[in-house]
């Protein structure tokens, strides 16, 4: 389970707000990239967080609202489509990162950040953190954010095009959504250099 390991660490060394970051999305053929940044008051209890991944939807929802209400500050945002497609996902990953840290209400002067490579462009100290989501409180509290984030604008995106049943794959690449593309063609909020392979 998640610790708060990695933020005393960093606080031993004399940084003062510490945020976790974490993304969601870079794997889908359809949709932005979203990330988020959290900054968690030393020690906060929140009961149950862990990696997104490894939560059930209903569990992601419920925590989405205790992170946002424990957290000294949050923040969450996007890359679009058409930014994945001039910068690539990793890039477009960074952009939605770094637009995160920037966006917080209270400035964070170190981030700990989700999985092996330091953000591009990022303007204050940073570690990766390899399955920070299993390891950090603020990675995991990030990771809530982002996956609840994009899981709901997905599901805004379904009513806009109900022909891609977006609310049932989130726009990853299931034997469903490529034969919805394939039967329809792509929609705008499709992700053209991820549907070389149809």
């Amino acid at each position: 389970m998640p610790d708060y390991s990695y933020e005393i660490t960093a606080k031993q060394k004399g940084y003062s707000f510490v945020c976790g970051v974490d993304e969601a999305g870079r794997g889908p053929l359809a949709g932005p990239v979203c990330a988020a940044a959290v900054i968690l008051p030393e020690g906060a209890v929140i009961e149950g967080l862990n990696d997104s991944k490894k939560l059930s939807e209903k569990k992601r929802e419920a925590l989405f609202d205790v992170v946002k209400e424990t957290a000294i500050a949050w923040s969450v945002a996007f890359a679009s489509v058409e930014e994945i497609e001039e910068h690539n996902i990793l890039n477009a990953t960074f952009i939605a990162m770094n637009r995160a840290i920037e966006g917080l209400q209270t400035k964070a002067d170190f981030a700990l950040v989700d999985g092996n490579r330091v953000p591009r462009d990022i303007k204050i100290p940073c570690q990766t953190v390899v399955k920070g989501d299993s390891l950090s409180m603020s990675i995991a509290a990030a990771s809530i954010l982002a996956k609840v984030t994009r899981d709901r604008l997905m599901l805004e995106l379904d009513e806009k095009y109900p022909l891609y049943e977006f609310k049932k794959h989130k726009g990853y690449g299931t034997a469903l959504h490529m034969d919805l593309i394939r039967k329809y063609g792509p929609s705008e909020c499709h992700r053209p250099s991820f549907l070389k392979k149809l």
